[in-house]
């Protein structure tokens, strides 16, 4: 599959043949739906355990009379209705996070890809350089381009001139080729790589 690349100032700069063992694959829902759903479980932070009435330490001594005192007859302090006492029906530990293989977490990322490249919502760059990082300078190159929502993936590390202008710009999303996932992919309209991010990206799967 051969794209156009264009410069961050929507100028041609040639040709580059994708790999279709990456950007040719016919996405399939189940698998997508799969991964993502691996995905933001994955960052669900675990669910902490209360302390109940087995879990405090305090006095089980009976501190009352049984009768004539005109009280409750109580014989634990550690009983939920004390200050102090155990949680009565509290939350127990809980992971919510479960096993995807990674065969599959493999091919829902090469999916999502082709997704993209399949709908006409994927577009290379030459790279991201911007001149002195201005974000004025980036908001003009995006309209050219119109570009609004969009996943801006780079090489081994990001740009740093593209990072600096980027970072008060709504609907704009920054990552290495290393960082590249279904979810992020998915949410954006527009899916915008580097020559270099899409070398890493058909490396990580051919390696």
């Amino acid at each position: 599959m051969k794209v156009n690349v264009q410069t961050l100032d929507a100028q041609t700069a040639g040709e580059l043949e994708l790999n279709d063992a990456v950007f040719g694959v016919e996405p399939r829902t189940d698998i997508l739906h799969r991964v993502v759903t691996w995905q933001l479980e994955k960052r669900r932070a675990p669910a902490r355990a209360t302390r109940e009435r087995s879990d405090v330490a305090r006095t089980g001594k009976k501190f009352g009379r049984q009768k004539g005192g005109g009280t409750a007859r109580h014989g634990d302090r550690k009983a939920p209705i004390f200050i102090g006492g155990g949680k009565a029906h509290g939350a127990r530990a809980r992971d919510f996070g479960h096993d995807l293989n990674k065969k599959v977490r493999a091919l829902g990322l090469k999916m999502a890809l082709s997704a993209k490249a399949k709908d006409g919502s994927l577009i290379v760059l030459d790279s991201f350089d911007v001149a002195e990082g201005k974000t004025k300078t980036l908001v003009a190159h995006l309209a050219k381009l119109n570009l609004n929502k969009a996943l801006f993936i780079d090489g081994d590390a990001v740009n740093v001139s593209f990072a600096k202008a980027s970072a008060n710009i709504v609907g704009v999303n920054l990552l290495p080729a290393v960082g590249a996932n279904v979810y992020d992919i998915l949410k954006a309209d527009s899916l915008v790589l580097t020559r270099a991010a899409v070398e890493k990206l058909e490396a990580r799967f051919n390696g």
